[in-house]
C-alpha cells in the first residue's frame, strides 16, 4: 500500500489518544496477504524490505542491515506472534523510538479517524532517544491528563505501579488504554519529584481549532486556537480564516501552544492560508531528495500575526511557526518548542499489522535542522509553575489577558498592527 502525503506523520507515532490517517484502511486481503497471513517468516522479511527501502538513516544506525536480514530469516517461527517479537527486536536495532511495528490491534487504534471520538486519558508519549524513558509529547487540551496537571516532557516512571523501566511504547500504550469510566495511575517524574496522577479514562471528542474575535483599543483581534494537525484541521482552520476576516480583524494570535503535530500536509494547507509566497518547508529522505512545498499565492490574510509556542509545540507545529518565523510573516512568543524534525510513513501489512516508519527529515525554509533543538522564539516568556498551574485549572483564561504569554502576544501584535498602520498612512495617495 503506497502512503499519501496526507498519510505522512510528523507527531510522534507513540499514540495514546490521537491518531493519524493512513491508506488502505478497511481493504480486504489479496492473495499474496492471505499468504503473508499464514507466513509468518515472509512478514519478517516484508518489515525488512520496508525498512530497506525507506527508511532515512542509509547505514541503518551502523547496523548490517544485510546480516540482520539473514539471522531472522534463518530463524524458525511457531506462529505470528513469535514473528512479531522478532520484528520489534529488528527495529530496536535501529535506535529510532518513532520507527516502530504495530499488531493488528494496535493498527486498527492507529486508523480511527483523528476528527472522531476517542478513548484515552489524553497523552500522546514516545521513547526518549537517548535516555529511553518514556516521555510525555504533549497532553491534549479538555482531557483527563490535561485536567490532572500532567505536561510535555514528563517522563512516565509507573503505570498502575508498574515500572517502565525498559518498556517498549507499545506495551505502555496498552496498559494506559481502557474503557471509558476505568481508572489509570501513572507516576510521573519531573525533574527530582515524582507524582502520582490517578487518572478516569474518557470519551473526548476533538474539534482541532478554536475562535474568537477580542475586542481591543487597537481594533478587533482574531484569536486562533490550533491543538492538532489532524484531517480535518485545515478545514477548520480556513472557515476560521474567512470568518474572522468578515468580521475584519485587525491582526491574528496563532496559538499552538500544546499542539504535538500531526499530519505532513495538513500543516502545508494551512502555512499556505497565512504564506503567499515563499518556501514552507523542505523533506529530505537518504539519497538527499529535497521536496520542497511552496505558498501558492492563495493567502487568506495579509494582516499582521503572531504566534505563540512552548515546549509542547512539536513537529507540525514546529513546521508551520517556522515557516512564518523563516518568511518574517509571524513574531512568535513564547518558549522554546519540541524539537522533532523527523517524518514518520504509516502503511499496513499482509497481516493486518501496520509499521510506521522515519522515511525523512523536515528543513524549515532557510535550512534550520530542528531535531532535537527546536524552534527558538523571537520574544522569550517562560510561565512560572504557578501560572502553568492556574491556566491548567483554570482554561476559560488561556487566550485571554489573564493568560501572561497571550498578553505579552497581544502586545506584540499591537505594536506590528501601528507600524503597519503608520506605513499605510505615510504611504502617497495614488
Amino acid at each position: 500500500m503506497v502512503i499519501t502525503k496526507r498519510g505522512l506523520v510528523l507527531g510522534a507515532t507513540a499514540l495514546v489518544l490521537t491518531t493519524v490517517a493512513v491508506t488502505g484502511a478497511g481493504l480486504h486481503l489479496s492473495q499474496s496477504q492471505a499468504f503473508l497471513s499464514e507466513s509468518p517468516k515472509e512478514l519478517v522479511d516484508e518489515v525488512w524490505q520496508i525498512i530497506d527501502r525507506q527508511y532515512v538513516d542509509a547505514t541503518f544506525n551502523q547496523v548490517d542491515w544485510r546480516a540482520t536480514r539473514e539471522e531472522y530469516l534463518n530463524r524458525s517461527y511457531a506462529n505470528k506472534e513469535e514473528a512479531y517479537t522478532a520484528v520489534r527486536e529488528m527495529l530496536k536495532t535501529l535506535e529510532d523510538p518513532y520507527t516502530r511495528f504495530m499488531d493488528p490491534e494496535e493498527f486498527k487504534n492507529m486508523q480511527v479517524e483523528t476528527s472522531g471520538e476517542l478513548t484515552g486519558v489524553g497523552i500522546q508519549i514516545a521513547q526518549d532517544e537517548e535516555t529511553k524513558k518514556l516521555m510525555v509529547i504533549s497532553p491534549m487540551e479538555d482531557t483527563p491528563a490535561f485536567a490532572a496537571g500532567i505536561l510535555a516532557k514528563d517522563i512516565i516512571t509507573k503505570i498502575d505501579g508498574k515500572s517502565t523501566e525498559g518498556m517498549d511504547v507499545n506495551d505502555a500504550v496498552k496498559l494506559i488504554r481502557g474503557k471509558e469510566g476505568t481508572s489509570v495511575t501513572l507516576t510521573i517524574q519531573r525533574g527530582n519529584q515524582e507524582i502520582d496522577y490517578p487518572l478516569t479514562r474518557a470519551r473526548i471528542e476533538i474539534h482541532p481549532v478554536r475562535y474568537n474575535v477580542q475586542n481591543t483599543p487597537s481594533g478587533d483581534v482574531g484569536y486562533i486556537r490550533l491543538t492538532q494537525f489532524s484531517a480535518n484541521a485545515a478545514e477548520e482552520m480556513r472557515d476560521a480564516i474567512k470568518d474572522l476576516e468578515a468580521k475584519n480583524v485587525t491582526g491574528y494570535i496563532l496559538d499552538l501552544r500544546l499542539n504535538p503535530g500531526g499530519l505532513l500536509y495538513s500543516s502545508i494547507e494551512i502555512a499556505r492560508m497565512f504564506i503567499n509566497d515563499g518556501s514552507i518547508v523542505s523533506t529530505v529522505n537518504r539519497q538527499g531528495v529535497d521536496d520542497r512545498q511552496e505558498a501558492n499565492n492563495r493567502a487568506l490574510t495579509d494582516k499582521p500575526m503572531v504566534v505563540l509556542v512552548d515546549g509542547g509545540s512539536a513537529s507540525a507545529s514546529e513546521i508551520l511557526s517556522g515557516a512564518l518565523q523563516d518568511n518574517k510573516r509571524a513574531t512568535l512568543v513564547g518558549t522554546q518548542t519540541f524539537g522533532k524534525g523527523l517524518v514518520q510513513s504509516v502503511r499496513g501489512l499482509g497481516d493486518g499489522s501496520g509499521i510506521a516508519v522515519t522515511i525523512a527529515k523536515y528543513l524549515t525554509p532557510s535550512g534550520r535542522d530542528i531535531n532535537k533543538l527546536g524552534i527558538s522564539p523571537d520574544v522569550v516568556l517562560e510561565l512560572t509553575e504557578a501560572q502553568r498551574k492556574e491556566l491548567q485549572q483554570n482554561r476559560d483564561k488561556v487566550g485571554t489577558p489573564e493568560d501572561p504569554q497571550f498578553a505579552k502576544a497581544f502586545d506584540v501584535l499591537k505594536q506590528e498592527i501601528a507600524k503597519r498602520q503608520d506605513t499605510r498612512a505615510a504611504s502617497p495617495t495614488q
